[in-house]
């Protein structure tokens, strides 16, 4: 289906990769399989009854695919996090995942600092982070306000409400205010779609401010699809009717994909590298090599005004750009204005000998 949004993406290739994380059960990897439109994870096979209260741990998978939209080629990598919340004791998986993102982060400040790059080097840099909050109808869980705070300086969160179709839309609505109001309260700085009301345009204000009004996002997968008027529709069926994936007014996954995997991918990469990079990448190079002192996490009051330096680098691009073009421009100018005097001369000369020869002629 066609991404809808304003900043699309004008290169012919962009590589992007999200990682997903919730428990079992909260929808992830149908949600993936949906979004790619393929079966790009597998679910979880039923466990034995004599092994099924083993605790088997976090596992951290990511997988491959090419995507197309509107023309443009999206080199997608998902992250999968199998084994998420299925333990009493979660720490060890908050720290897996931690170490995954800044695995990232130390691979591409190694190949930065080599004299001689690899040409075939991989940024695999996580974008963004996907998280599924279970549809519980009450709030936040010490787990979930956990997992965000932790990762948050080093990812751009993205709450998520799973299989929302099992909430009525008055539950749906409480909970997602409650959620907000969760994550407000414990100044988590998730990814809340920033905008500039001095620099960015009316357009852009609304669209982030429609986004941001819809977080978390309530979505619905699925792999099934059955024809209503004709035409395919990804639906999940039950006795009382059908909740269709891509409708706005059953699910929030059409805006969610449009905005990760279209309007907003360019954002998301542009933060990632500005500002979480960079600042890993300021507290790694100033960290001593004999200190034990632990990863500083960014203030929110920083993330709040990530959106404003990363503009005003844009701008500053922008502006470079135009004087370039203006430069340019003017050169040619210049180029076509001697080219034009030095064609008026030739002419002048040209009618001047036309006229001395016919002055000889009268006589």
């Amino acid at each position: 289906m066609p991404i809808s949004g304003r900043r699309r993406n004008k290169v012919k290739g962009v590589q992007f990769t999200i990682m997903v994380v919730g428990a079992s059960g909260t929808g992830r990897t149908t949600f993936v399989n949906t979004l790619c439109e393929s079966d790009v994870l597998q679910h979880k096979e039923p466990e034995p009854a004599e092994t099924a209260h083993f605790e088997s741990g976090i596992k951290i998978k990511p997988a491959n695919v090419e995507l197309e939209e509107d023309g443009i080629r999206i080199a997608l990598t998902v992250v999968d996090t199998p084994g998420f919340g299925d333990n009493i004791d979660n720490e060890h998986a908050f720290q897996e995942i931690v170490n995954y993102l800044e695995r990232q982060y130390d691979d591409i400040l190694a190949e930065q600092s080599r004299i001689k790059r690899n040409p075939r080097f991989r940024d695999n840099r996580v974008h963004a982070l996907l998280y599924f909050i279970p549809p519980t109808g009450h709030a936040l869980r010490e787990m979930d306000i956990e997992l965000m705070r932790r990762l948050s300086p080093r990812v751009n969160v993205i709450p998520v409400i799973g299989k929302a179709d099992s909430l009525t839309p008055r539950e749906l609505k409480a909970f997602k205010k409650r959620i907000m109001e969760d994550i407000n309260h414990y100044e988590i700085p998730i990814y809340n779609f920033p905008y500039d009301v001095e620099e960015d345009d009316e357009e852009t204000i609304a669209d982030n401010m429609e986004l941001r009004a819809l977080l978390p996002f309530a979505v619905v997968g699925s792999e099934e699809e059955i024809e209503i008027d004709g035409e395919p529709v990804r639906v999940r069926t039950y006795p009382w009717g059908v909740v269709e994936v891509d409708n706005p007014h059953h699910s929030d996954f059409v805006r969610l994909r449009g905005a990760i995997l279209g309007s907003h991918l360019n954002d998301l990469k542009s933060l990632t590298e500005d500002i979480l990079y960079e600042t890993y990448r300021t507290e790694k190079l100033s960290r001593s090599p004999e200190s034990n002192i632990r990863d500083s996490q960014i203030l929110p009051s920083e993330l709040a005004t990530q959106s404003v330096r990363i503009k005003e680098e844009q701008l500053r691009r922008e502006e470079e750009k135009l004087r370039d073009i203006e430069m340019r421009v003017q050169r040619e100018i210049n180029e076509k204005r001697q080219e034009l005097m030095a064609k008026e001369a030739a002419l002048r000369n040209l009618e001047s000998r036309i006229t001395s020869q016919a002055g000889g002629n009268s006589f």
